[in-house]
């Protein structure tokens, strides 16, 4: 597992398919996702995974390098875009990201619809490469910069 891992930027959207707008930091709520985003719960559903979804830096340009296929930051739909962190390897553990405990749920596989609002045929390059579902486990805030590292 790398060490050293750091919050490249966070992305949340107001509504399912609306667009997604940068963000320095949010707040994370256990169970409930993050505040702002559409995936933000209140109703007491509960739904593992989908209170934080995460993807590598590394594996968007990979698509770029190795497919020719440009994403900007966002793009991809997940809050949070890591780099220096294998967020496979991350699944069934417990890991900080800056102040918050999660857990990663699994992987974030890309879908068809993600590859219909981004209009560029990503699915196939992205298979085990677009990131991770996880819990907010403990509430607190999260800001670009923010290190991730593996709950010991």
């Amino acid at each position: 597992m790398s060490e050293g891992g750091r919050i490249e930027n966070i992305h949340i959207a107001d509504s399912t398919g609306g667009p997604v707008r940068a963000v320095a930091a949010v707040e994370a709520l256990p169970g409930i996702g993050l505040a702002g985003d559409r995936n933000h719960r209140q109703d007491g559903e509960d739904k593992p995974g989908r209170d934080l979804t995460l993807i590598e830096a590394e594996n968007i340009e990979y698509l770029a390098r190795d497919h020719g296929i440009e994403l900007q930051p966002g793009e991809t739909r997940r809050n949070v875009t890591t780099r220096g962190v294998r967020l496979n390897e991350l699944v069934g553990k417990e890991f900080w990201i800056g102040e918050v405990l999660a857990r990663g749920v699994k992987l974030c596989e890309p879908c068809e619809y993600l590859q219909e609002l981004v209009g560029k045929p990503i699915l196939q390059p992205l298979v085990h490469r677009a990131g991770i579902r996880a819990d907010v486990l403990s509430g607190g805030r999260i800001g670009i910069g923010d290190p991730i590292r593996v709950k010991p």
